[in-house]
């Protein structure tokens, strides 16, 4: 199947060391000259230029803009502030406040690589004085940093809304109680390693004071996850311009409230977030040449014969797709995965009379798995980074809440009123 032949091309492309760009069109060029399938290079042309130029994706480049800001302007660290003082108590309470404040910080920026660096920069190195290995920090940092893809305004989300047709509040809404459950999940661990190793067994509980002061300093960024959701589901403004007021909201906050950021810092940051966003924006486009070459060839119905003969039941169906998302995850960052998987994947739900906005939530979990697992792994490489150590030694630390994560995600995936009450509640 040329499914499966491009995929065995695309994986070898990424051991052997090919940018994921140039990974993605050589896959869909070669599988065109190898088949001799007739398909002009202007058609290659025509569906890279199509997959980059619709209205929704402009939404993409501005919540970029808006998590570069947040990340640069300070907010991090009094999101940071508030978390240790609400929660540094617990065993574990450091570890614990790492993961609340990638939390929080996901709910303000929807990336993770921005999560985990602006969290990353402070908590790491707090966590490795505090007594945790280095390891350990660089493989909560790596894991507790995807809770921003998941946790609205999530990216991949917003890919997948464009891509199915699924409403972008629904998702956002499905996003939010997962989130929380995989932070506790993964606060776990922390409690786990504090009182096992010691180092962490809780400091002293701040006073109400100190808490709400640190609440009232963080309060203008956690005002931001409610004007983007409440703005979207009131129907005042649309996905694509609650990213525009992400990014000025993001702005006002940091040059006006905070007075961290300042005019001169503008261009440097702007070029950043802009070459972010070049890059993702041309590997939308080359996946979405790859994602042509599969349509025309029928590559779905293709695929569909062969679940039904090996899926016969929804939780079946449902148990092919976490394997095929994580095994996708390992190699490709998930925007350019949603854009590839969304529209094999939609037709088979439909038949297995499967929410689209479930399906759109269980992608996005496996995915957010992937950023931290081999080869490729986004945030496994800023972690390890952060902690100054091998990228081997964060991998061995992070089984333990990569196993929470999976059985969480299993959870998620088979007990589907989990993600979706607060949809419900909110129709």
């Amino acid at each position: 199947m040329i499914l499966f032949e491009t995929f065995g091309v695309f994986v070898l492309a990424t051991l052997l060391g090919v940018p994921l760009v140039y990974g993605l069109l050589l896959s869909t060029a070669g599988m065109i000259w190898w088949h001799d399938l007739g398909h002009p290079l202007t058609s290659v042309f025509l569906s890279y230029i199509g997959g980059v130029e619709s209205f929704v994706l402009i939404a993409v480049p501005l919540f970029m803009l808006a998590g570069e800001i947040l990340s640069r302007g300070g907010v991090g660290l009094r999101i940071v502030t508030f978390a240790t003082k609400l929660l540094g108590f617990l065993p574990g309470g450091l570890g614990i406040s790492t993961v609340a404040s990638c939390l929080i910080f996901g709910g303000v920026s929807g990336s993770a690589i921005a999560d985990t660096a602006a969290i990353g920069s402070v908590m790491t190195p707090a966590m490795i004085r505090k007594g945790y290995t280095p390891a350990f920090s660089g493989a909560l940092m790596s894991t507790a940093g995807t809770l921003a893809i998941v946790m609205p305004p999530s990216i991949p989300m917003l890919v997948f809304a464009f891509v199915s047709g699924a409403s972008v509040r629904d998702l956002f809404l499905a996003g939010v109680v997962p989130a929380v459950v995989f932070a506790m999940g993964l606060s776990l661990t922390c409690i786990w390693v504090g009182k096992k190793s010691g180092c962490d067994n809780g400091d002293v509980r701040a006073s109400g004071r100190e808490i709400w002061d640190a609440f009232r300093s963080a309060f203008p960024a956690l005002l931001m996850p409610v004007i983007i959701l409440g703005g979207i589901w009131s129907g005042y403004f649309t996905p694509t311009e609650a990213a525009a007021v992400a990014a000025a909201y993001g702005l006002f906050v940091s040059m006006v409230v905070y007075k961290d950021l300042k005019p001169r810092d503008l261009p440097a940051l702007f070029l950043k977030s802009f070459t972010t966003s070049a890059v993702v924006m041309v590997v939308i486009g080359a996946t979405s040449c790859l994602a042509w070459l599969i349509t025309v060839e029928q590559v779905p119905a293709q695929i569909a014969e062969l679940v039904k003969h090996y899926a016969s039941t929804p939780w079946m169906f449902l148990l092919m797709v976490n394997l095929a998302m994580l095994a996708l995850g390992c190699f490709i960052e998930p925007v350019p995965a949603v854009i590839l998987a969304a529209p094999l994947l939609m037709p088979l739900s439909a038949a297995f009379q499967i929410d689209p906005v479930h399906l759109g939530l269980i992608m996005t979990c496996n995915l957010a798995i992937g950023l931290y697992t081999p080869p490729v792994g986004g945030t496994l490489m800023v972690g390890a980074r952060l902690a100054g150590v091998g990228m081997a030694s964060v991998v061995r630390a992070l089984i333990p809440q990569m196993m929470i994560s999976i059985a969480i995600l299993l959870v998620i995936t088979y007990v589907p009123s989990i993600g979706m009450a607060l949809v419900h509640a909110m129709r």
